[in-house]
């Protein structure tokens, strides 16, 4: 896959409305008509290809956000779907698919969001799926899970909450020494990792997150070959068309714009968020963000950064003493302006949140415990608005 500048190659896709309009419009059409019946025919059978059809199946304005998404990660092509979850699923299911059935054996990231943690265990699990659970930061580790069943390794490029960094590109190597398929979850690194130029095989997004960045959105994308992304919308197979995730074209319009300044906005995220870690840091805060020195892997996430020098992220995590504790300091900081109690991520303004309590709540406490994260861990998404200065003075207000 290509390693480009990413803010250059989302630049370069140039798609004129229907009059000439300098944005593309919005096509909301459910079904698209045939002039020919034949065509229509062919079309089902899959002889002939890059018709619409109906837009469970594909849609001119989803089509055009997924340029966007494929040009920021290098891929051949991509497909927005209804949700970061949906996303998941459906990768999931149709790599399976594409071998011959869902049964088999996955290998995924100890630490991961609690819904795909759930959905891996309690859903997947029980359609004929074996999952194993591994630190993935351990490439030995994960090698000595593959068995004769395995089809994929699954990572997050940046594991939530703890931050853990995948090394994609030793992940790649044992899974093409294996015959297997790589995915990454690139939802917290858009801009600033590409895995599929480090090895990946596929990639997906909860577009709800900074691709969005306004919290207003639900959606998802997937990034790949485009055999891959082509199979996800065939019509006997394709477990998009056949599950119905799809995104809705108003939604995919408004992300196709906003894609043009996710480069700046990762960099405001970015340098608002290094500003505070190391703020933090220099007050003896137990504070967990990629950008520090003392962040184990902060070298290789270095190495994985791709063209562009859009920063470390947007998240970084504190630890408090307990659960009571980091919900006090919460509360305190939201009464404070400081930041919002709540989940999800890569809103303009600073969010927070407990994951022992909320986004990881899905893992079990002994799991939680196995991964090293603690129940008073708190989370924040760091986001850009305001003076940097005053945010940190009433961040150290509530926090002494």
């Amino acid at each position: 896959m290509k390693n480009l500048h990413p803010d250059q190659a989302i630049r370069d896709v140039q798609h004129f409305g229907e009059e000439g309009g300098v944005v593309p419009v919005i096509d909301v059409a459910s079904t698209s008509t045939f002039l020919d019946p034949q065509d229509m025919e062919r079309t089902f059978t899959g002889e002939k290809q890059g018709c619409y059809l109906y837009s469970r199946h594909s849609n001119p304005t989803v089509n055009i956000f997924g340029k966007k998404i494929a040009a920021m990660e290098g891929a051949e092509a991509a497909l927005g779907v209804a949700s970061g979850m949906a996303a998941i699923s459906c990768t999931v299911e149709q790599i399976f698919l594409n071998q011959g059935n869902l049964n088999g054996h996955l290998i995924a990231s100890q630490t991961l969001y609690g819904g795909t943690y759930a959905f891996f265990k309690n859903v997947l699990s029980k359609r004929g799926i074996k999952v194993t659970f591994v630190d993935t930061s351990d490439v030995k580790a994960v090698e000595a899970a593959i068995t004769p069943e395995t089809k994929m390794i699954y990572a997050e490029t940046l594991s939530n909450p703890l931050l853990t960094v995948s090394d994609i590109k030793a992940l790649s190597d044992v899974s093409k020494k294996h015959d297997l398929k790589l995915v990454v979850d690139n939802t917290f690194t858009p801009m600033i990792v590409q895995p599929l130029a480090l090895g990946a095989d596929v990639v997906v997004h909860s577009c709800t997150k900074y691709i969005s960045g306004s919290s207003d959105f639900i959606a998802g994308a997937i990034a790949g070959s485009q055999e891959f992304i082509a199979s996800l919308i065939d019509v006997n197979f394709g477990s998009v068309m056949l599950t119905g995730p799809v995104m809705d074209p108003r939604v995919a319009h408004e992300l196709y714009l906003r894609m043009d300044h996710l480069g700046v906005r990762m960099k405001a995220h970015s340098e608002t968020a290094l500003y505070f870690a190391q703020k933090m840091a220099t007050e003896g805060m137990e504070v967990i963000y990629p950008g520090l020195e003392n962040h184990p892997q902060h070298h290789l996430f270095k190495q994985m950064m791709g063209k562009g020098n859009f920063g470390f992220g947007g998240i970084l995590t504190l630890e408090c003493k307990d659960a009571e504790a980091a919900r006090i300091l919460a509360t305190k900081l939201q009464d404070n302006k400081f930041g919002l109690y709540a989940v999800s991520l890569g809103f303009s303004r600073t969010l927070m949140s407990c994951s022992a309590k909320s986004t990881s709540s899905e893992i079990p406490e002994e799991e939680r415990a196995k991964m090293g994260l603690a129940e008073g861990l708190l989370r924040f998404s760091i986001g850009y608005s305001g003076d940097a200065e005053t945010m940190w003075e009433r961040f150290l207000s509530c926090y002494k």
